[in-house]
Formats: structure tokens, sequence, C-alpha cells
């Protein structure tokens, strides 16, 4: 039977009329459109309804043009979880230009290099940071236009370093600003670093395509609608967010923003505005779990949480759950966009006691629904590895949700992406049903008398012990085994727990040769999204154990 040639191609093009390029500022207009009068952000005393968020970031879409921003320029925002920095997420791709969201905990040495690298072209600061973003300025060999963030809710401490405030710059825009989808949905609407171990940390381009797709795996992978509140405890600036800017204007939802995390603050927010939903690290479930009386206060709707970074030990999750919290894990990295991976519940497991869910949740579990692939391999071969739940291997992704690649590092670029698959440098499994855990980072796994131990899982052991609120596990030298597990630990206030009782409690739930041989009592490092830093806790081992105190 013969066919007509490309018989679906011919007379059947793209036209503006079927094909947009994909962008998450649609969202916004959308939800203006649709909800109008419904608030969207809450801050403090302030509240914006969509409509007036829209006009908003429309205005400052428009000042910024005014200023000669487009397609090509990079601005860059120092904030808090504030509605500035939201607006940012929609006004900044409004003109073409690229959003560099900055860390707020790093140094004046990284921010200068990040102002450096990726050549941003004016800066929106809040003054909470002035002295060090001063530092960072004096540090750059060109000066850039800075404009000053006031919050009211930070008690207006910090000098003011800009020409203008926020406000006024807004008043020079145009509430009906018109803004069009970029030429091409690859194009980049955002620029991300990683907090770097070793060297300069590296910028993670992503592109409107991603994000807009991310932002609606967030709806699907968590199964939210429009009656979202929203609590900001997860840092804007960490991955935008995990898309939920664009996620939470998809839905026309509220955003409840949060400048400073406490226990107090998520508490309040739940009881004062119905916070439904929040996301974060580890270290914030330990605000929950952990929080006095005081702090405490009855609710009665779910609170549905996201977390991810390490793996919450199932004790963790457990008492979440006893809490009120319906906890969800998820797994990713800057690279791909934040959660590309989520421990998706099967309601038959809600049949099973409580140990055994919280085992299952904390597993990492699938792949987003627009993630095009995941796999748990061989890191040289990328031959997949059996899924038995014990063969370790690295986890590699591929697909709409990951990063075009490292700026102007084609190198860096080149080897992430070698293969034709995003390499993690993650170390996990796959169970037989498909869902994977991660195991470690490779450079974690310490490797005793040649034996792998995964700090990860000794770390799981030390969190039931009800007196640790917070560990890591890293390896110190040893003559006979070549190296062994140390265990710093943060205890709860009034704990008197010793090392000795300490290490018992694992020789009881671990084979003998994981247990730590010392534990060391004393704050932990951690990032500004309460992820543990490894390699700063490395460090601070090393020392201890050349002062002859560990």
């Amino acid at each position: 039977m013969s066919r007509t040639p490309r018989k679906y191609d011919e007379h059947l093009d793209k036209t503006p009329a079927n094909f947009v390029p994909l962008t998450p500022v649609q969202f916004l207009e959308r939800a203006a459109h649709a909800y109008p009068d419904k608030i969207a952000v809450i801050h403090g005393q302030r509240r914006y309804t969509w409509r007036e968020t829209y006009a908003r970031a429309r205005r400052l879409a428009s000042a910024l043009t005014k200023r000669g921003i487009g397609k090509g320029s990079t601005v860059a925002v120092m904030a808090s979880n504030t509605p500035e920095l939201y607006e940012a997420h929609f006004g900044v791709p409004m003109t073409g230009a690229v959003l560099n969201a900055l860390n707020v905990r790093l140094s004046a040495d990284d921010i200068a290099f990040i102002l450096e690298h990726g050549e941003a072209e004016i800066l929106f600061t809040d003054r909470e940071f002035s002295t060090t973003v001063r530092k960072a300025l004096e540090k750059l060999g060109t000066p850039i236009p800075v404009i000053d963030i006031d919050d009211p809710e930070a008690g207006g401490v910090g000098e003011r370093l800009g020409e203008m405030d926020y406000e006024s710059f807004l008043a020079e825009g145009d509430p009906a600003f018109a803004w069009t989808p970029p030429a091409d949905e690859w194009d980049a609407i955002t620029l991300n670093y990683t907090s770097g171990t070793t060297g300069n940390p590296k910028g993670v381009v992503y592109h409107y395509r991603g994000a807009y797709l991310n932002a609606l795996g967030n709806v699907a992978a968590w199964g939210l609608n429009h009656e979202i509140v929203y609590l900001w405890t997860l840092p804007m600036f960490h991955c935008n967010g995990w898309c939920f800017p664009w996620t939470l204007a998809a839905l026309a939802g509220t955003n409840v923003c949060c400048r400073k995390v406490s226990a107090d603050a998520i508490f309040g927010a739940i009881v004062d505005h119905g916070v439904t939903h929040f996301c974060g690290a580890p270290i914030v479930l330990g605000f929950v779990i952990n929080a006095s009386d005081a702090e405490r206060r009855p609710f009665d709707q779910t609170v549905n949480v996201m977390t991810a970074a390490a793996p919450p030990p199932a004790a963790v999750l457990a008492r979440m759950a006893a809490e009120g919290f319906k906890v969800t894990h998820a797994y990713g990295l800057t690279e791909v966009y934040g959660p590309a991976t989520i421990c998706a519940w099967h309601s038959e497991w809600d049949a099973l006691d409580m140990e055994e869910q919280a085992r299952l949740k904390a597993r990492q579990g699938v792949r987003y629904p627009v993630q095009e692939g995941m796999m748990v391999a061989h890191p040289e071969t990328l031959e997949p590895v059996p899924w038995d739940g014990e063969t370790m291997g690295e986890v590699f992704y591929r697909g709409n949700i990951t990063m075009r690649g490292y700026l102007k590092n084609p190198a860096a670029t080149e080897k992430a992406l070698a293969g034709g698959w995003f390499h993690t440098g993650d170390l996990g499994v796959m169970h037989p049903d498909g869902y994977i855990q991660l195991k470690d980072r490779s450079k974690d796994i310490i490797i005793s008398g040649g034996e792998n131990i995964s700090s990860i899982e000794v770390e799981g052991v030390l969190y039931r012990h009800p007196d640790v609120v917070a560990c890591g596990v890293v390896a110190r030298p040893d003559d006979t085994w070549g190296e062994t597990p140390v265990a710093v630990v943060e205890l709860r206030d009034g704990a008197t727990v010793t090392e000795a009782e300490l290490i018992a409690f694992c020789r009881e739930n671990l084979t003998h040769y994981k247990c730590p041989r010392d534990v060391i009592f004393d704050a932990l490092p951690k990032t500004s999204t309460g992820k543990i830093q490894k390699f700063l806790l490395r460090e601070h081992v090393r020392r201890l154990i050349a002062a002859g105190e560990a």
C-alpha cells in the first residue's frame, strides 16, 4: 500500500495559532485574569492580589527595560523570601533577561565572583545583607547599579546602598507593560549557582521549557490544586524555589512569605493563614518535631511537607506523621531544577504500620512526570544496575528538566552531560519496584577494611535516638582499617546522652563495622537550605584529630 510522502507534514506547519514557546510567565497572566481579587502574596501586613502581583511584575519589567535590560542581560537579586523576589521571577523574564537569585548566606567573595561571572547589569538587594553586598561591590572591577529592597518586616536593619528603593523603581514602570513570550523556549530564564565544595561555584543555566514543565511537574507529582496555601520555608534562591514561584501562579494559590524560618513562624503561619503546604530540607522538619510547647499551636488542617536533601530518617518521618504533617520525600539537584524524583505514594501502603510506612517514605522514589529518564548505573559504562535494592551505582537523569549546562564552563558541561545523561555524583540502589534509594555521595562513602559504609545509613540510625537533633558522619584515618566512621552530633536541649551510649545504640541497630568509633558533640556546618556541608565537616574533624581532641 502506497503512502503519501510526509502527509502529516505537508501544509501542517507551526503557526502563531498552534505553537507558542513555553514560558511560566503566562501562568501569572492567567492567574490575574481568572482570580484577579484572590490573595496571591502575604507578607507581614502586606497583601497583594493576583491582579496586583501581575501589575507589579509588569512595572518591574517596564522599569528594567527603560534601563536597557533585555535579552542576554543578567538581573541579580539578593533577598529573603519576600514579595520582591517573588515578583522578580516574572518581571525579569518578561524583559527577556535572566534572573540570578543570590544565596544570601554566601560570603562577599562568593557574591562578587557570581556578580562578575554572571555579568549582572543591575542588583536588587535587601538592606539586611548590605554589609556583605557592600564588600562584594568593592571587589568588582566594574560598578553596577543597585536598588535597595526596604522590607518593613526586617526592622530597618542595614544601610542603603542604592540610588533608590524598590517601590520607587516600580513607580517608574508601566503596569500595562506589553511583554511577549521568548522567541525560543530554549532561551535562558534563570541562572543558579551551585554551592561549590571546592573552587568557585558553577552557574547552572535554566531554560524556559524546563521552568514551565517543572512548575507543572510539581502540580502533578504532589497532587496540588488552586486551594493551596504555600509557606515559603524553602529559599526562593534555591533552584528558584524548586520552581514553586511559577507553580503557585499556575494554580493561583496563595504565597505566604517567611523571612526567617523557625518553629514559631511555621506554626504561626499554619494557624493564622491556613497554610496547607511547605517545602524544605530535613532541618525544617527538625524545627517542627523539636518545637517547644510555647512554639506549638494546634491546627485542624492536614499540612503537606515536601522534603529533600539527605533522606529523612524513618524516625523523623514517623514523628512528623504523629504531629499531623504528611511528608512526601523528593530528590533532585540544582542541575535538574530542584525536585526531579518523588516517592510516589501507593494507597495500599496506608495499611502498613508506621515504621514500615516511614521506611518506604525514606526512599527517593520514581522520576517526576516531566523528566524523561532516570537510572542507577555504573558511573563509567552507564550500564544499569540490577533492580535488587543492593547493587550500588550512580544516579543519572535525562530530559526536559535538565539544565542547559554550566555558564562559561564547557569542560564541566561536557563532563556532566557525557553519554547523553546528567551525572549526579550521587550513589544509590534501584529497588525491585523501580524506586531508587540514595546511599551516599560518591565522595562521602567510607571504606573501612575494604567494606563500603554508607554515611547516610549510619546517620539514619543516629537520628532514631530521641536525643539527637542533627548529625553528620564522615571518615577519619585509621592505621588498621584505612578509615573508620566518626559522628558529629547536635543534641536536643537538656539531653545528657553520652558518647558511649550513642555508640552502643548504633551497635544495637547496625552491623558493628559500620558503627562510629568516635562521637563528637558539636554544631554542624550547614548551607542556607539546611544541608550539612560534609566537606567542611571533614575539615573540622581533621582539625580536631590534629589537635588531639578527637
